[in-house]
């Protein structure tokens, strides 16, 4: 498929309505038994287990990780927005100097380029958490996505 380019010039051509096009790929199956060599990368600088969500999706993505009982996850930074959802444990994640504390069912904000990491509070129960980010957004806008991790 040809890729168009379009400068400010071409702003009267904007469509008056959407075709669907749909992808090769609507599912993917598996994802916590699945782990490819990126997202085994991926997990190694997070220090704690992370699945990749392999999905054409173009702006967003989403991860399903997990912290072992009494496990910390690396300090990192980046420069697109995360939404969490916590599905089951109980931790906390340390945002800057502000540490919020948060339990399955709850969902919590990591704001842009903002030092974070998490940390479950059990010695004995695993947490399990989904994270969104605009992460291919900025990343299809010129590769502008940056991500920092900081060996503690």
């Amino acid at each position: 498929m040809e890729k168009k380019s379009f400068s400010s010039a071409d702003f009267w051509r904007v469509s008056a309505g959407i075709k669907p096009v749909l992808p090769d790929r609507l599912i993917h199956k598996g994802v916590m038994t699945q782990q490819d060599q990126g997202a085994e990368q991926f997990s190694a600088q997070r220090k704690h287990p992370v699945h990749i969500v392999d999905l054409p999706s173009h702006t967003l993505s989403m991860t399903l990780g997990g912290l072992l009982p009494s496990q910390i996850s690396g300090r990192h930074r980046h420069n697109y927005e995360t939404v969490i959802y916590i599905i089951e444990g109980a931790g906390f994640t340390k945002i800057e100097d502000e540490i919020v504390h948060w339990t399955a069912g709850d969902a919590i904000y990591i704001p842009v380029w903002a030092w974070h990491h998490h940390e479950n509070a059990s010695d004995t129960k695993p947490c399990t958490y989904v994270a969104c980010e605009n992460a291919p957004l900025l990343q299809n806008l010129g590769g502008i996505a940056v991500r920092q991790e900081l060996d503690d």
